[in-house]
Protein backbone atom coordinates (compact mmCIF):
# COMPACT_ATOMS: atom_id res chain seq x y z
CA UNK A 1 0.00 0.00 0.00
CA UNK A 2 1.16 3.65 -0.88
CA UNK A 3 0.11 4.73 2.85
CA UNK A 4 2.04 1.81 4.55
CA UNK A 5 5.15 4.21 5.75
CA UNK A 6 2.37 5.80 7.75
CA UNK A 7 2.42 5.63 11.66
CA UNK A 8 -0.71 3.17 12.56
CA UNK A 9 -1.95 1.79 15.60
CA UNK A 10 -4.31 -0.82 15.50
CA UNK A 11 -4.80 -2.09 18.82
CA UNK A 12 -8.03 -1.30 20.17
CA UNK A 13 -8.65 0.44 23.22
CA UNK A 14 -10.66 0.19 26.35
CA UNK A 15 -13.13 3.68 27.16
CA UNK A 16 -13.70 2.34 29.96
CA UNK A 17 -13.31 4.67 33.28
CA UNK A 18 -13.91 2.29 35.49
CA UNK A 19 -13.64 -2.04 35.52
CA UNK A 20 -15.69 -4.00 37.60
CA UNK A 21 -15.75 -2.86 40.86
CA UNK A 22 -18.64 -1.39 41.07
CA UNK A 23 -21.12 -3.99 40.11
CA UNK A 24 -22.29 -7.10 42.12
CA UNK A 25 -24.74 -9.80 42.15
CA UNK A 26 -25.95 -9.71 46.22
CA UNK A 27 -28.67 -7.10 47.08
CA UNK A 28 -27.94 -3.98 46.99
CA UNK A 29 -25.99 -3.51 44.20
CA UNK A 30 -26.15 -3.17 40.21
CA UNK A 31 -25.97 -5.72 38.20
CA UNK A 32 -24.15 -5.14 34.69
CA UNK A 33 -24.92 -7.81 32.04
CA UNK A 34 -24.48 -7.61 28.18
CA UNK A 35 -27.01 -9.89 26.03
CA UNK A 36 -26.94 -10.92 22.83
CA UNK A 37 -29.25 -8.61 20.46
CA UNK A 38 -31.47 -11.14 19.20
CA UNK A 39 -33.35 -11.28 15.51
CA UNK A 40 -37.80 -11.30 15.40
CA UNK A 41 -37.50 -15.42 15.47
CA UNK A 42 -35.16 -15.55 18.64
CA UNK A 43 -31.42 -15.99 16.61
CA UNK A 44 -28.56 -14.61 18.34
CA UNK A 45 -26.49 -11.79 16.27
CA UNK A 46 -22.97 -12.88 16.98
CA UNK A 47 -20.93 -10.18 18.62
CA UNK A 48 -23.75 -7.35 19.13
CA UNK A 49 -25.22 -6.82 22.84
CA UNK A 50 -27.89 -4.96 24.73
CA UNK A 51 -26.13 -3.29 28.13
CA UNK A 52 -28.36 -4.49 31.19
CA UNK A 53 -28.02 -2.22 33.79
CA UNK A 54 -29.99 -4.04 36.70
CA UNK A 55 -31.06 -2.20 40.14
CA UNK A 56 -30.94 -5.07 42.38
CA UNK A 57 -32.42 -4.30 45.48
CA UNK A 58 -35.92 -5.34 45.40
CA UNK A 59 -36.95 -5.84 49.06
CA UNK A 60 -36.27 -2.22 49.45
CA UNK A 61 -37.88 -1.74 46.36
CA UNK A 62 -35.53 -1.20 44.17
CA UNK A 63 -34.10 2.03 46.12
CA UNK A 64 -30.82 3.01 45.29
CA UNK A 65 -27.73 3.24 47.88
CA UNK A 66 -24.85 5.36 47.68
CA UNK A 67 -22.94 2.50 46.27
CA UNK A 68 -25.60 1.40 43.52
CA UNK A 69 -25.05 5.24 42.06
CA UNK A 70 -21.88 4.94 42.05
CA UNK A 71 -22.73 1.30 40.01
CA UNK A 72 -25.27 3.28 37.45
CA UNK A 73 -22.50 5.68 36.90
CA UNK A 74 -19.83 2.98 36.16
CA UNK A 75 -22.96 1.12 33.75
CA UNK A 76 -23.75 3.46 31.31
CA UNK A 77 -20.08 4.84 30.94
CA UNK A 78 -19.40 1.30 30.18
CA UNK A 79 -21.99 0.74 27.85
CA UNK A 80 -21.31 4.09 26.05
CA UNK A 81 -18.25 3.51 25.37
CA UNK A 82 -18.46 -0.56 24.35
CA UNK A 83 -18.15 -0.64 20.73
CA UNK A 84 -20.32 -3.50 20.41
CA UNK A 85 -23.31 -2.20 22.45
CA UNK A 86 -26.20 -1.33 20.60
CA UNK A 87 -28.66 -0.01 23.47
CA UNK A 88 -28.90 0.29 27.09
CA UNK A 89 -31.42 -1.04 28.98
CA UNK A 90 -32.04 0.46 32.25
CA UNK A 91 -34.48 -2.34 34.95
CA UNK A 92 -34.52 -3.62 37.90
CA UNK A 93 -34.98 -7.28 39.62
CA UNK A 94 -38.46 -8.72 40.56
CA UNK A 95 -41.87 -7.32 39.80
CA UNK A 96 -42.72 -4.96 42.69
CA UNK A 97 -40.65 -1.79 41.89
CA UNK A 98 -38.42 -0.67 39.42
CA UNK A 99 -36.79 1.69 41.43
CA UNK A 100 -39.09 4.06 44.43
CA UNK A 101 -35.84 6.57 44.31
CA UNK A 102 -33.15 7.00 46.90
CA UNK A 103 -32.78 4.79 49.76
CA UNK A 104 -34.71 6.27 52.96
CA UNK A 105 -32.99 4.43 55.44
CA UNK A 106 -29.44 5.82 54.31
CA UNK A 107 -31.38 9.45 54.18
CA UNK A 108 -32.05 8.89 57.79
CA UNK A 109 -30.18 7.54 59.10
CA UNK A 110 -26.90 8.93 57.88
CA UNK A 111 -28.00 12.06 54.76
CA UNK A 112 -30.06 13.69 57.50
CA UNK A 113 -28.89 16.11 59.90
CA UNK A 114 -25.38 15.89 57.03
CA UNK A 115 -26.24 18.79 55.31
CA UNK A 116 -22.55 18.41 53.39
CA UNK A 117 -22.52 14.99 52.97
CA UNK A 118 -25.57 15.03 51.37
CA UNK A 119 -24.56 17.30 49.26
CA UNK A 120 -21.63 14.90 47.88
CA UNK A 121 -24.26 12.58 47.08
CA UNK A 122 -26.11 14.55 45.45
CA UNK A 123 -23.17 15.19 43.01
CA UNK A 124 -23.11 11.27 42.62
CA UNK A 125 -27.23 11.42 41.57
CA UNK A 126 -26.64 14.32 39.12
CA UNK A 127 -23.67 12.05 37.61
CA UNK A 128 -26.28 9.47 37.58
CA UNK A 129 -28.81 11.57 35.56
CA UNK A 130 -25.83 12.69 33.68
CA UNK A 131 -24.77 9.46 32.48
CA UNK A 132 -28.28 8.38 31.40
CA UNK A 133 -28.49 11.80 29.33
CA UNK A 134 -24.78 11.52 27.72
CA UNK A 135 -25.07 7.61 27.07
CA UNK A 136 -24.26 7.50 23.25
CA UNK A 137 -26.56 4.75 23.06
CA UNK A 138 -29.96 4.97 23.08
CA UNK A 139 -31.63 3.43 26.48
CA UNK A 140 -34.22 2.08 27.16
CA UNK A 141 -36.39 1.97 30.36
CA UNK A 142 -37.52 -1.04 30.96
CA UNK A 143 -40.32 -0.98 33.83
CA UNK A 144 -41.38 -4.06 35.65
CA UNK A 145 -43.11 -2.52 39.05
CA UNK A 146 -43.72 0.97 40.02
CA UNK A 147 -41.03 3.79 39.30
CA UNK A 148 -41.75 6.72 42.22
CA UNK A 149 -39.88 9.48 43.22
CA UNK A 150 -36.34 9.99 42.01
CA UNK A 151 -37.08 6.26 40.52
CA UNK A 152 -39.17 8.28 38.15
CA UNK A 153 -36.73 10.84 37.91
CA UNK A 154 -33.99 8.55 36.31
CA UNK A 155 -36.82 6.89 34.44
CA UNK A 156 -37.05 10.36 32.81
CA UNK A 157 -33.81 11.02 31.70
CA UNK A 158 -33.61 7.94 29.22
CA UNK A 159 -35.08 7.90 25.82
CA UNK A 160 -37.94 5.61 26.02
CA UNK A 161 -39.86 3.42 28.12
CA UNK A 162 -41.42 0.21 27.86
CA UNK A 163 -43.79 -0.68 31.12
CA UNK A 164 -45.73 -3.19 32.67
CA UNK A 165 -48.91 -2.05 32.81
CA UNK A 166 -49.31 -2.98 37.02
CA UNK A 167 -46.29 -0.47 37.19
CA UNK A 168 -47.69 3.31 38.62
CA UNK A 169 -45.58 6.34 38.52
CA UNK A 170 -45.34 9.55 40.33
CA UNK A 171 -43.41 12.09 42.58
CA UNK A 172 -43.77 11.66 46.37
CA UNK A 173 -41.15 14.51 47.12
CA UNK A 174 -43.61 17.27 49.37
CA UNK A 175 -44.99 14.37 51.27
CA UNK A 176 -41.96 13.12 52.73
CA UNK A 177 -39.85 16.43 52.98
CA UNK A 178 -38.40 16.77 49.58
CA UNK A 179 -38.95 18.52 46.28
CA UNK A 180 -38.56 16.57 42.67
CA UNK A 181 -35.68 18.54 41.92
CA UNK A 182 -33.97 15.30 40.27
CA UNK A 183 -35.57 15.95 36.88
CA UNK A 184 -39.08 15.98 37.58
CA UNK A 185 -39.54 19.73 37.65
CA UNK A 186 -36.59 19.89 34.71
CA UNK A 187 -38.51 16.84 32.30
CA UNK A 188 -42.21 17.41 32.96
CA UNK A 189 -42.98 21.09 31.77
CA UNK A 190 -41.05 19.97 28.70
CA UNK A 191 -43.43 16.85 28.59
CA UNK A 192 -46.57 18.10 29.60
CA UNK A 193 -48.49 20.99 29.64
CA UNK A 194 -47.63 23.17 32.68
CA UNK A 195 -50.68 22.36 34.55
CA UNK A 196 -50.69 18.62 34.15
CA UNK A 197 -46.54 19.60 35.05
CA UNK A 198 -47.77 21.08 38.47
CA UNK A 199 -50.02 19.13 39.56
CA UNK A 200 -48.21 15.77 38.82
CA UNK A 201 -45.89 17.20 40.81
CA UNK A 202 -47.34 18.45 43.96
CA UNK A 203 -49.75 16.38 43.93
CA UNK A 204 -48.16 12.88 45.26
CA UNK A 205 -50.61 10.98 42.96
CA UNK A 206 -49.69 7.65 41.94
CA UNK A 207 -50.22 7.34 37.38
CA UNK A 208 -51.48 4.64 36.42
CA UNK A 209 -49.01 3.30 33.57
CA UNK A 210 -52.21 3.49 31.16
CA UNK A 211 -52.27 7.52 32.41
CA UNK A 212 -48.44 7.70 31.62
CA UNK A 213 -49.29 5.90 27.89
CA UNK A 214 -52.33 8.80 27.53
CA UNK A 215 -50.38 11.58 28.58
CA UNK A 216 -47.48 10.59 26.09
CA UNK A 217 -45.07 9.83 28.80
CA UNK A 218 -44.13 6.34 27.85
CA UNK A 219 -43.54 4.62 24.36
CA UNK A 220 -45.82 1.27 24.95
CA UNK A 221 -47.80 -0.52 27.64
CA UNK A 222 -48.10 -4.37 27.94
CA UNK A 223 -50.05 -6.61 30.37
CA UNK A 224 -48.12 -8.85 32.40
CA UNK A 225 -50.35 -10.74 34.39
CA UNK A 226 -51.65 -14.41 33.20
CA UNK A 227 -54.46 -16.79 33.97
CA UNK A 228 -55.17 -20.06 32.21
CA UNK A 229 -52.69 -18.92 29.20
CA UNK A 230 -55.23 -15.60 28.63
CA UNK A 231 -52.92 -12.33 29.05
CA UNK A 232 -55.19 -10.00 31.59
CA UNK A 233 -54.66 -6.29 32.19
CA UNK A 234 -54.56 -4.48 34.84
CA UNK A 235 -57.81 -5.00 35.88
CA UNK A 236 -57.05 -2.01 39.18
CA UNK A 237 -57.79 0.80 36.21
CA UNK A 238 -59.94 1.41 33.31
CA UNK A 239 -59.20 0.26 29.78
CA UNK A 240 -62.49 0.19 28.44
CA UNK A 241 -63.21 3.86 27.61
CA UNK A 242 -61.78 7.01 27.31
CA UNK A 243 -65.01 9.42 28.36
CA UNK A 244 -67.37 7.92 30.80
CA UNK A 245 -70.27 10.66 31.81
CA UNK A 246 -67.85 13.51 31.19
CA UNK A 247 -64.83 12.47 32.60
CA UNK A 248 -61.80 11.28 31.14
CA UNK A 249 -61.20 7.41 32.66
CA UNK A 250 -59.01 5.90 30.22
CA UNK A 251 -56.12 4.89 33.28
CA UNK A 252 -58.11 6.06 35.45
CA UNK A 253 -58.66 3.84 38.90
CA UNK A 254 -61.75 1.98 38.68
CA UNK A 255 -64.57 2.23 41.72
CA UNK A 256 -63.78 0.93 45.21
CA UNK A 257 -66.32 -1.97 44.46
CA UNK A 258 -64.44 -3.07 41.43
CA UNK A 259 -61.46 -2.59 42.93
CA UNK A 260 -61.82 -5.63 45.23
CA UNK A 261 -63.06 -8.09 42.58
CA UNK A 262 -59.85 -6.77 40.19
CA UNK A 263 -57.51 -7.73 43.57
CA UNK A 264 -59.24 -10.94 43.61
CA UNK A 265 -58.67 -11.68 39.99
CA UNK A 266 -55.16 -10.60 40.61
CA UNK A 267 -54.13 -13.30 42.78
CA UNK A 268 -55.43 -15.76 40.74
CA UNK A 269 -52.95 -14.34 38.21
CA UNK A 270 -49.12 -15.15 37.70
CA UNK A 271 -46.65 -12.76 36.04
CA UNK A 272 -45.16 -13.24 33.18
CA UNK A 273 -43.19 -10.52 31.50
CA UNK A 274 -42.25 -11.90 28.57
CA UNK A 275 -44.52 -9.12 26.28
CA UNK A 276 -41.98 -6.54 27.99
CA UNK A 277 -39.10 -8.07 27.23
CA UNK A 278 -40.35 -8.86 24.12
CA UNK A 279 -41.01 -5.39 23.10
CA UNK A 280 -37.55 -4.25 24.94
CA UNK A 281 -35.71 -6.68 22.20
CA UNK A 282 -37.92 -5.41 19.62
CA UNK A 283 -36.64 -1.81 20.09
CA UNK A 284 -33.28 -3.03 20.12
CA UNK A 285 -33.05 -5.03 16.94
CA UNK A 286 -34.72 -1.52 15.45
CA UNK A 287 -31.99 0.19 16.79
CA UNK A 288 -29.81 -2.46 15.38
CA UNK A 289 -30.98 -2.10 11.39
CA UNK A 290 -29.95 1.86 11.85
CA UNK A 291 -26.69 3.99 11.26
CA UNK A 292 -25.22 4.22 14.22
CA UNK A 293 -23.88 7.55 13.84
CA UNK A 294 -27.06 8.62 12.38
CA UNK A 295 -28.76 7.18 15.41
CA UNK A 296 -27.33 8.77 18.29
CA UNK A 297 -26.91 12.28 16.41
CA UNK A 298 -30.60 11.86 16.72
CA UNK A 299 -31.05 11.69 20.11
CA UNK A 300 -29.01 13.78 20.92
CA UNK A 301 -30.38 16.08 18.92
CA UNK A 302 -33.64 15.78 21.63
CA UNK A 303 -32.40 14.87 24.19
CA UNK A 304 -29.80 18.30 23.93
CA UNK A 305 -33.56 19.81 24.99
CA UNK A 306 -33.96 17.55 28.10
CA UNK A 307 -30.65 18.80 29.26
CA UNK A 308 -30.76 21.91 28.86
CA UNK A 309 -33.52 22.58 31.05
CA UNK A 310 -31.95 19.91 33.46
CA UNK A 311 -28.29 21.95 33.16
CA UNK A 312 -29.97 25.02 34.03
CA UNK A 313 -31.00 24.04 37.85
CA UNK A 314 -28.83 20.55 38.93
CA UNK A 315 -26.36 22.59 40.72
CA UNK A 316 -28.69 25.01 42.26
CA UNK A 317 -30.68 22.11 43.34
CA UNK A 318 -27.81 20.65 44.80
CA UNK A 319 -27.27 22.78 47.08
CA UNK A 320 -31.06 23.12 48.49
CA UNK A 321 -31.38 19.41 48.96
CA UNK A 322 -28.46 19.51 50.92
CA UNK A 323 -29.34 22.48 53.02
CA UNK A 324 -33.08 20.56 53.41
CA UNK A 325 -31.38 18.06 55.15
CA UNK A 326 -31.51 19.94 58.05
CA UNK A 327 -34.96 20.68 57.98
CA UNK A 328 -37.66 18.98 56.29
CA UNK A 329 -36.28 16.25 55.05
CA UNK A 330 -35.07 15.07 58.30
CA UNK A 331 -38.68 15.13 59.20
CA UNK A 332 -39.83 13.15 56.33
CA UNK A 333 -37.33 10.95 56.01
CA UNK A 334 -37.32 9.64 59.47
CA UNK A 335 -40.90 9.54 58.91
CA UNK A 336 -40.76 7.37 56.44
CA UNK A 337 -37.87 5.36 58.07
CA UNK A 338 -39.70 4.50 61.30
CA UNK A 339 -42.94 3.61 60.13
CA UNK A 340 -42.93 0.25 61.43
CA UNK A 341 -41.95 1.20 64.71
CA UNK A 342 -44.93 3.76 64.69
CA UNK A 343 -47.59 2.81 61.97
CA UNK A 344 -47.24 6.12 60.16
CA UNK A 345 -44.67 7.13 57.31
CA UNK A 346 -45.61 10.90 57.27
CA UNK A 347 -45.24 13.51 59.76
CA UNK A 348 -48.13 15.17 61.50
CA UNK A 349 -48.59 18.47 58.86
CA UNK A 350 -51.47 19.97 60.96
CA UNK A 351 -49.13 20.08 64.02
CA UNK A 352 -46.21 21.56 61.90
CA UNK A 353 -47.97 23.98 60.44
CA UNK A 354 -49.47 25.41 63.45
CA UNK A 355 -45.99 25.58 64.81
CA UNK A 356 -44.84 27.39 61.79
CA UNK A 357 -47.69 30.05 62.18
CA UNK A 358 -45.97 30.59 66.27
CA UNK A 359 -43.17 30.73 64.57
CA UNK A 360 -41.42 27.98 66.85
CA UNK A 361 -38.11 27.10 66.82
CA UNK A 362 -37.18 24.21 64.42
CA UNK A 363 -35.26 22.07 67.16
CA UNK A 364 -35.62 18.50 68.62
CA UNK A 365 -38.69 19.70 70.62
CA UNK A 366 -40.29 20.50 67.35
CA UNK A 367 -39.26 17.49 65.65
CA UNK A 368 -40.68 15.35 68.65
CA UNK A 369 -44.21 17.16 68.37
CA UNK A 370 -44.38 16.48 64.85
CA UNK A 371 -43.19 12.43 64.49
CA UNK A 372 -45.11 10.05 65.27
CA UNK A 373 -44.67 7.73 68.37
CA UNK A 374 -43.62 4.14 68.58
CA UNK A 375 -46.79 1.64 69.10
CA UNK A 376 -46.87 0.89 72.69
Amino acid sequence: MALDWLRRDNHLKDHALLGEEHFGTEAPSVIFEKRPVTDPQGNQVPGLYAAWIILNNPTQYNSYTTEMVKAVIAGFQRASSDRSVVAAVFTAVGDKAFCTGGNTAEYAGYYSKRPNEYGEYMDLFNAMVDGILNCKKPVICRVNGMRVGGGQEIGMATDLTVTSDMAVFGQAGPKHGSAPDGGSTDFLPWMLNMEDAMYNCISCEPWSAYKMKAKNLVTKVVPVLKKDGQWVRNPLVRTDAYVDDGELVYGEPVSPEQAKAAKELIGQCTTDFAKLDEAVNALVWKFTNLFPHCLVKTIEGIRGKKKFFWDQLKVANRHWLAANMNHEAYLGFTAFDSKKQTGKDVIDFIKYRQLIAEGAMFDENFAEQVLAKPKA
